[in-house]
């Protein structure tokens, strides 16, 4: 379990992060989110039950520790959640973080991700699940819908149908706001 946990977040621990950077103004924020996504990625590997890719499990990992560690801003100090006795782990956490921070912050942003900043965490979330990431409906339902791991398939068609909607309300307004500044 170790080594299939430490390839997947090889493997998904760039990707994750760069969505926990875009999602949090704040790179403390992201970092502490990561570093609980690590942590419970390490800890519930054996627990994980094939509903869905790993993928996609991962960013479910992560939006969870997300929401999680902006209810707990207030209530804890700031600094890296620490992974005690997790010493590879905490190796590998460190260096995905330190490495995707230097290439994010030498690419160029662009207009649309200075608009997409603007919008609401959750409306963030979803253009960079959908756009960026590429996840496929369902699983972007799976990530973003409270519970979506243990949600039946129905509920997760008609979900991931709300959020194809939503996901053109949110198109809408970028491009109203795109003519509004001239982009356009």
């Amino acid at each position: 379990m170790r080594a299939a946990a430490s390839m997947t977040l090889r493997e998904h621990g760039p990707e994750v992060f760069g969505f926990l950077v875009a999602l949090h103004k704040d790179p403390d924020l992201a970092d502490d989110a990561f570093a609980v996504f690590a942590e419970r990625l390490w800890r519930s590997f054996g627990a994980f039950e094939w509903r869905c890719s790993v993928r996609t499990w991962c960013y479910l990992l992560a939006r969870n520790a997300s929401t999680q560690v902006l209810r707990e801003e207030a209530r804890r100090a700031r600094g890296a959640v620490p992974l005690t006795g997790l010493g590879e782990v905490e190796e590998l956490a460190a260096r995905i973080r330190t490495e995707t921070l230097s290439v994010l912050r030498t690419e160029k942003r662009t207009a649309f991700q200075i608009m997409r900043d603007e919008l609401p965490e959750e409306d963030r979330m979803l253009l960079i699940l959908r756009v960026d990431r590429q996840l496929a409906w369902r699983d972007v339902a799976r990530v973003l819908v409270p519970g979506g791991d243990e949600l039946d398939e129905d509920t997760i068609t008609q979900q991931a149908a709300r959020l194809r909607k939503r996901f053109q309300l949110v198109r809408e307004r970028l491009r109203a706001l795109g003519k509004e500044r001239g982009l356009l």
